[in-house]
């Protein structure tokens, strides 16, 4: 570990400790965030960390930033990993990397401080993992896109104040028709439907966002018209590292609490950590978890190199969060009965891992990706 890391981590894990293990719990309880909680992971210096000085990050590497989902994820703090993922890791690297001198400067430096939120609208009713089915437009009409459509499961939705919109500047040339905007939330006709309600991740911030006829100014525009779906690709390398540290992290949380309390729970008169079937459980755990890590390692080493592909970020994404979604299970299934009931975290790890396997590309998804690296389509 850097020494760059290690400091970083320090403080972080300080800040964890001061500012969101007193709140968490009744953040979750009220299926909630405050919105100036942004504000002061801006003021402590955790957003957008790897962003340059001039901006107001802290130009650091990108494990910097990395490693904060991973220490929010390890620490159960999963809602918050999800919103910092999509603001911190996803649509600030899009503005910093296609986006042009002006649009930098008018978001970067206050989504660094918490001031402006911000989020990805990609998904539609009838277009997930079919990115070119969608069916929002954007039409040109002199100096403005004219944009109608609507968005759902947007992560920080509510709180967003700028959200990069896909959108289908030519709804005849399918995936090649796609651009991407920079929307500012308080434009007429902007509307943001009611928090979804959802099985776990409950102080996630989630929405539907629709559009009636909001006239986007042509300077939002996000790099080229027509290149929108080609930029996804482009970032999704990223995007796809940021959902597999987030896994092992979690992973290794679930683990970590698993065997704290298998060691203390008493059964026929010993430890649980006694039994066979859990020395071995936990053993196969622990294995996955560290074969999972070492691709990662692998692929974030490549990622620094821009030499990740597309079909690596598939494979570390299905790796990882099935790894996370099979060490939740068993974790859960050793506490017993107490890992059903609220009193035990593991039960939060449990719901909130589920999504993990569905959002950012389903594994059924990341299977295909995989294969036609292969086999071709």
């Amino acid at each position: 570990m850097s020494e760059e890391i290690t400091l970083f981590k320090d403080m972080v894990l300080r800040f964890f400790e001061q500012e969101v293990a007193p709140h968490y719990e009744q953040w979750e309880h009220d299926h909630s965030m405050p919105r100036d909680f942004w504000r002061t992971m801006g003021e402590a210096g955790l957003l957008l960390v790897d962003m340059p000085e001039e901006f107001g990050g802290s130009e650091t590497s990108v494990d910097v930033a990395l490693m904060i989902m991973e220490e929010l994820s390890r620490c159960g703090y999963f809602s918050l990993a999800t919103g910092y993922n999509i603001h911190a890791n996803i649509v600030a690297p899009y503005v910093m990397n296609i986006g042009n001198d002006a649009q930098r400067a008018r978001w970067i430096p206050g989504m660094a401080s918490g001031d402006i939120v911000t989020a990805l609208g990609m998904t539609e009713p009838g277009a997930g993992s079919d990115v070119a089915g969608m069916r929002s437009t954007a039409i040109r009409e002199g100096d403005h896109y004219r944009l109608n459509g609507s968005k759902i499961f947007i992560t920080n939705g509510i709180h967003a104040d700028m959200v990069i919109v896909c959108a289908k500047t030519d709804p005849a040339a399918g995936a090649k028709g796609i651009s991407l905007f920079l929307v500012d939330t308080s434009l007429p006709g902007f509307y943001k439907g009611k928090r979804l309600e959802k099985m776990g991740q409950h102080s996630s911030d989630t929405a539907e966002l629709f559009f009636e006829d909001v006239m986007v100014p042509a300077e939002c525009l996000l790099g080229e018209e027509g290149k929108g779906f080609m930029y996804l690709m482009q970032e999704l390398p990223r995007e796809r590292l940021g959902c597999a540290i987030q896994a092992i992290g979690h992973a290794q949380g679930a683990l970590d609490m698993t065997c704290e309390y298998v060691t203390d729970r008493k059964a026929f008169g010993q430890s649980i950590a006694q039994f066979q079937n859990t020395r071995f459980k936990l053993a196969e755990l622990k294995t996955e978890l560290e074969m999972s890590r070492a691709l990662y390692e692998k692929l974030k080493a490549k990622f620094a190199e821009d030499q990740m592909t597309v079909d690596d970020g598939a494979m570390i994404k299905l790796a990882s969060t099935e790894m996370e979604l099979k060490m939740v299970d068993t974790c859960l299934q050793l506490h017993g009965g107490y890992g059903y009931t609220d009193e035990y975290e593991i039960s939060r790890f449990y719901r909130d891992a589920r999504v993990q396997t569905i959002y950012a590309g389903s594994s059924e998804i990341m299977k295909e990706v995989v294969a036609r690296s292969i086999l071709g389509r």
